[in-house]
């Protein structure tokens, strides 16, 4: 069962080319309210599900800061029944974090999963708290805490920045916030094999992981890579200049630091994400076409 399936995320695990013997239910919010414990048991008990991954979340991040009540319901409480539910039936969750439960202070290193969490906003805590639901509700978990995630689908920083582009002649990103673009298909894929291998494994890895395209940049320096990229494929691309985050405030603290280290996701299940200007490659050929890449 898939969770969350009109998210970026939930979009692509549905595109992927599941096992012939794998059928995926993926129930929309009218179908399913992951906040009301008896509809999930419902549900659960109408199928012999063999793994829940959950991507539903309350992610207007800065909107969590005066709409405390509804981010804590979807992004804790959901996550607690969810555990609940599964661990009774004895089915594996894998569950979708962020690298908001990090304070975001961290100089320079990317943070490893078993670091201290210190969230910063309420999305941030709400999500930390989904996370102990999670941990402790049941024993056959996998979190996957994932950052800056972009794909062909909703609303994203990738899209924005080439709405954006047609519309001014110059564009203004804060360039003091460092993190790893990610793939919303990647993560999918990543998520795929980890629910197949603990639905498979009684004995496959359990805990918390991170789970982002390999290298890191700015948000300046993404969009410049967008733009660059969206001109290769005949795209308008106009200049970027860095600004400080103290240039650009919002309602709810960012971290300056997203960097997430993947070792432990690379040990434990093999998984080891391709750098992210090549999946940024992957996105701009499905939003604006295939790139000129003669002498490129």
């Amino acid at each position: 069962m898939i969770l969350g399936g009109a998210g970026q995320v939930g979009t692509e695990l549905q595109a992927i080319a599941w096992d012939a013997d794998i059928r995926v239910h993926a129930p929309t919010r009218a179908e399913l309210d992951i906040t009301d414990a008896d509809a999930v048991a419902e549900m659960l008990a109408g199928r012999d599900y063999r793994a829940v991954i959950n991507t539903a979340a309350y992610t207007a991040v800065d909107k969590a800061e005066s709409d405390v009540v509804a981010a804590w319901r979807l992004n804790a409480l959901a996550p607690a029944i969810l555990a609940a539910a599964t661990a009774q039936k004895k089915i594996p969750l894998v569950h979708v974090s962020t690298d908001y439960v990090f304070s975001g202070t961290k100089p320079g290193e990317a943070y490893a999963p078993d670091e201290p969490i210190d969230p910063q906003s309420v999305y941030g805590a709400s999500k930390a708290a989904g996370e102990l639901a999670v941990r402790t509700g049941n024993p056959r978990h996998a979190i996957v805490r994932t950052a800056w995630v972009v794909s062909p689908h909703r609303g994203n920083f990738v899209k924005t920045m080439l709405r954006l582009a047609g519309e001014r002649d110059a564009l203004t990103v804060v360039n003091d916030q460092h993190g790893s673009p990610t793939s919303a298909a990647d993560l999918a894929t990543a998520l795929a094999v980890i629910a197949r291998r603990l639905a498979a494994d009684e004995a496959a890895p359990t805990g918390t992981f991170h789970c982002v395209n390999a290298g890191a940049t700015t948000w300046c320096g993404f969009a410049e890579a967008i733009l660059a990229g969206a001109a290769r494929r005949g795209g308008r691309g106009v200049p970027v200049k860095g600004i400080p985050t103290a240039a650009y405030p919002t309602p709810a603290r960012r971290p300056a630091n997203s960097r997430l280290s993947t070792d432990s996701l690379t040990a434990a299940y093999g998984i080891a994400p391709r750098p992210w200007e090549s999946a940024l490659d992957d996105i701009l050929d499905r939003l604006v076409g295939p790139a000129e890449r003669a002498g490129v």
